[in-house]
């Protein structure tokens, strides 16, 4: 009898999976349910992925490839000859000088603008809602039709100059004349400050109001609620509008282009009208070598932007 239930005891011991068999299933099971979640992933974003390369990826390396050639048809490598070309080119110089002068006097003020926009619109004011659609509806006007208004503004026998005559002052050429940039930066604000406002209207309304009730009841200053909550706490949403106010700068050649052709006035050559016209005469090498120190200006500006975000806001984020 004890010895059928010694075997009985055994067989069950025998048929007993054993603990490292047991093991090795869960890793393998989870090694397999971490591929497959791997895998859908890969699924999920393989056309995105596919898309950015073929548009973006794969080009951008096909520029930088021409950057550091002799020309498309003599493959030959140059290395910096084209950047060097392009730099002493007075062409070049002209539009990045204009570039630059027009982003440095715009995005600031296309920052600060709709940053106090943002402040006024969260005051108790009537017509809140009334204004908050008047700096909208640029957004919603196609380029064409912004085109046609500036051109009926600003025309040397437009709308402007007749209310001036009425005034005694004779007219102005204003897009051919050192005045130009100042008609594009107005098109530039107007265009983009309702966008802006936006974002700082939200950012405004996701600051703690308990940090502004503690700062009414120790009496503090609004200038000092402004430079130390509030500012500090729009630190992310300011970087991200330089952003892609810097980014839009650089896009405004479709306007000034409609506005005013291949060749306009010299103070609103852009680097946008220098590769359309590099482009035109199949002068590829400098185009790439323009659009890579182009590239290199915007890498450059925009980590320059991510550290000063860091300071400023760093105690903020955590």
């Amino acid at each position: 009898m004890s010895m059928s239930r010694d075997k009985r005891i055994r067989l069950k011991r025998e048929k007993r999976p054993h603990p490292s068999g047991k093991t090795a299933r869960r890793v393998w099971d989870t090694s397999n349910a971490h591929i497959r979640d791997v895998m859908h992933s890969m699924a999920f974003m393989g056309p995105s992925l596919l898309g950015v390369s073929v548009f973006f990826i794969v080009p951008f390396l096909v520029v930088v490839y021409y950057s550091v050639i002799r020309s498309p048809i003599n493959p030959e490598f140059v290395f910096l000859d084209n950047f060097i070309s392009v730099l002493k080119n007075s062409s070049f110089q002209t539009a990045a000088k204009n570039t630059a002068t027009f982003s440095i006097v715009a995005v600031p003020l296309a920052v600060v603008l709709s940053l106090g926009l943002a402040l006024i619109l969260e005051c108790r004011i009537p017509g809140k809602s009334w204004l908050r659609t008047f700096f909208l509806s640029p957004m919603m006007v196609p380029v064409a039709s912004v085109v046609l208004i500036w051109q009926v503004v600003f025309h040397y026998n437009g709308t402007l100059n007749a209310v001036l005559s009425t005034f005694g002052i004779s007219p102005v050429d204003w897009l051919n004349s050192p005045y130009c940039q100042v008609v594009i930066i107005i098109l530039f604000l107007w265009k983009n400050l309702g966008y802006n406002m936006i974002l700082f209207m939200a950012a405004l309304n996701n600051i703690p109001k308990e940090l502004l009730e503690v700062a009414d009841v120790e009496g503090a200053s609004p200038a000092h609620k402004f430079f130390n909550i509030k500012l500090r706490y729009l630190s992310p949403t300011v970087l991200f509008v330089t952003i892609l106010s810097i980014i839009s700068s650089f896009k405004v050649f479709r306007e000034i282009y409609l506005l005013t052709g291949n060749y306009p006035y010299m103070g609103l050559y852009m680097m946008q009208h220098f590769m359309n016209n590099t482009f035109q005469s199949l002068d590829y090498q400098k185009m790439s070598a323009a659009a890579v120190l182009m590239a290199l200006v915007m890498v450059v500006l925009i980590i320059l932007l991510f550290k000063a975000e860091d300071v400023f806001g760093k105690d903020v984020e955590g």
